[in-house]
This record gives structure tokens, sequence and C-alpha cells, in this order.
């Protein structure tokens, strides 16, 4: 459904998941009260979406608890490589990564779905971190506890190290796939649930010659969830979501899941991820940036080292192909980009660990990178549990 111009205007209709998106083999159509697996699970807000899948929150009937229904797009449920690892995960037992509670296929209007069910979790590492800039003061800066930051990185550290140990990688570690448990949560009632995470914001989808939507179309629109008054994060622990992307060592993708523009370092000058990157060394990565792929190779340069002497060759000919004005890499002098930053905005003295664990994970050159494993050590125990 391309046209979206036949629809009344409303703020949801461009704000949330793609609605161009809601035809076969895409999204599900999904309104609050709809039940699935023979009315095992019925849904009572929308937690989030993404671009191959929304996710729900729902009461599990037969649980006795709340949980989060994932219905994957049909064209996107062909491949059930993410149930495949999730399992794989359990079975090698590693830790804080999300729970898998159920799986099943649905038939809707836009062809088969596989819908996961999964504990239920909290916000993202992303929104928490929002709230937190969104919620200060003005001229003031309000942030994370020191201690909760270190913790969850060591957990997050904790799960990488031992996927990598048994043979997988995530492929897409970001703020928006590490979300906070919720154990909290639980025992409360739906009016007390939407206490914490909002209460359930909806719009009808209509049309302006007033005909019926097309069945394919959600007939509702809802809002995620904001989250607003979640007030756990120094209480609840971490877990690793949306193994979509992820893939098992040996046979490592084509193309890495990140943004437009921005790719590991080793793939750009060598075309390939090396021995280095394929043990799980791409999951540490965590350079962000945008644009075409010399502009970003131009922001890597002294943001944490020097280019490494074997990829000068190639990036000084794109260097002087270009018609914009990038770095010579060998003028370079005083500390990193990311040591200059690092310094400037943290103050708390206890984080100040984490600028060598960053710089390690930073290197170009794969094998030069600290593993998680490494890394871990380096934290003095933080994570665990």
């Amino acid at each position: 459904m391309d046209d979206l111009g036949q629809f009344v205007d409303s703020n949801l209709l461009y704000t949330q998941e793609r609605m161009t998106r809601y035809r076969p083999p895409g999204f599900h159509p999904v309104k609050l009260g709809d039940t699935f697996k023979f009315g095992r699970y019925k849904v009572y807000h929308k937690l989030g979406y993404g671009g191959f899948s929304t996710v729900w929150l729902a009461i599990g009937q037969s649980l006795k608890r709340w949980v989060s229904l994932k219905i994957a797009t049909a064209s996107s449920s062909e491949s059930p490589q993410e149930l495949t690892i999730v399992r794989g995960l359990k079975e090698a037992r590693v830790g804080h990564v999300v729970k898998l509670l159920d799986s099943f296929v649905h038939q809707g209007p836009n062809e088969t779905h596989a819908c996961s069910v999964f504990e239920l979790l909290g916000p993202t590492v992303d929104v928490v971190v929002s709230n937190y800039r969104d919620g200060a003061e003005p001229g003031e800066e309000d942030h994370l506890e020191p201690a909760t930051i270190l913790r969850i990185t060591g957990q997050l550290l904790r799960a990488l190290s031992a996927m990598h140990g048994a043979g997988y990688a995530h492929g897409d570690i970001s703020g928006a796939n590490l979300v906070f448990t919720a154990h909290n949560l639980q025992e409360l009632s739906a009016e007390e649930m939407f206490e914490v995470i909002g209460a359930p914001f909806t719009e009808q989808l209509a049309r302006h010659d007033q005909g019926p939507v097309h069945p394919s179309m959600p007939e509702q629109l809802v809002q995620k969830a904001g989250w607003d008054m979640w007030i756990d994060e120094d209480e609840e622990d971490v877990r690793l979501i949306d193994f979509g992307k992820a893939f098992f060592h040996g046979a490592e993708p084509h193309q890495l899941a990140k943004p437009p523009g921005l790719e590991v370092p080793e793939r750009i000058f060598t075309g390939r991820l090396t021995t280095g990157s394929t043990s799980g060394e791409q999951d540490a990565w965590p350079f962000q940036s945008l644009g075409d792929v010399d502009a970003v190779v131009a922001q890597m340069i002294h943001f944490v080292e020097g280019l490494p002497t074997a990829w000068r060759p190639q990036w000084e000919a794109r260097r002087h192909s270009s018609e914009l004005a990038f770095p010579d890499p060998d003028e370079w002098e005083g500390p990193s980009e990311l040591e200059v930053k690092f310094n400037t905005q943290v103050k708390n003295t206890s984080l100040q660990r984490l600028l060598p664990i960053i710089q390690g994970l930073m290197r170009f050159d794969p094998e030069m990178r600290l593993s998680a494993e490494q890394v871990l050590g380096m934290l003095d125990g933080y994570g665990r549990g």
C-alpha cells in the first residue's frame, strides 16, 4: 500500500513503523485485544518495531505472565535463522541474552508470519539514555550512574564473549539491541503496567472517501510505549536481543547489518572479514558515522590511531582521486580525537578504565583488537551475575 495520501492525516501514520510495509509479504496488522495461538496470547500494547518485525506487550494466558510477542514480516519469516541461533545460545548456556519462551506461525492477510514469544524486557539502553537527556534541567546533565554503566558494559561483554566462544557473532550491536530486564514488572496489573510504560495511544486508520480499509492494513494505529516512568535501571540487568542479523563463524554475510556508509574498516580495505573479525571482533567495532565510504574512513583516521601501513597506499589513491579534502595519514600529532572527547566528557574517575578498553576495541587491524574476553579481564569483575 504505497499511497498513504488516501488516508486521513494523523501523527501516527508517519511516526511509527512504515505503513507501506503493510502488504504481502510485509507486516501483520495488529490491534489491541488481538489474540494469537488459539487465544493463548492477548495483545495489550506495542513495545516497538523495526524493519522486519513489530513487537507487542502481551499476556501469556497459560504462562500467567507478561511476555513480549515479536511478529516478523512474512518475507523475513521464510528464514528461521534467528530462532535457530537463539536456541543454540540457550543450549550453549550463554547468559545475558533474551529468553525464548515459545514460537509459532500465524496466517494473516499479508501471508504467513513467524511469531516468537520472549520474556518481557524493559526499555532499551538507548531509550533510557534518551529519557535521562530529555529529563535534565536546562543547562544541566543527567545520566546513568557510573556503577550501572560499568555493570551493563560487563554484562554485554560477558554475553558477547560467550557467544563468540560458542561460534556465533551478533552482527548488529547497538544500544537499541541492549535491553534492561523487567523482573519488577511481572506482577503488575495492566493499569499498573501502563503507569510505567505509558497508556496505549491509538488512532483509527481512516480513508478520505470513508471506504473500508484494506485487510492488509491495520485498522488501528498504536504508538509504541515510551517507558517515561521507568526507574529500575539501577536494579535490573541487561539482555542482548534481536539476532536476526547474527551468523555462525565460517558463514559470514557479504554485508554486515550496518547503516549505509558505515562499515568495519577491514571490509573497506580488504573487501572481506578477516580471521580476526570473523571470530567476533566486528561485534566490538563501535564507530558510528554517516556518509559515503571515503567520508567514513576520513573520520576513522586518527579518531583512535593512525591508519595501518599496509592500507595507506590504497587510502592515498582514494584520497587523491576525491574532490573532497581528506586527511593525510602522516599528518597527526598529539592525542587522538577519541581521547580528547573522552577526557572532556567523562569526569567520573571510576569510568576512566573504559578509555583503554574503547581504544582496544576500535583498533583498525582486527587482529590487534581486544576480544570481549580480554576486556572482561580489564573490568575487574563487573558484569558478573
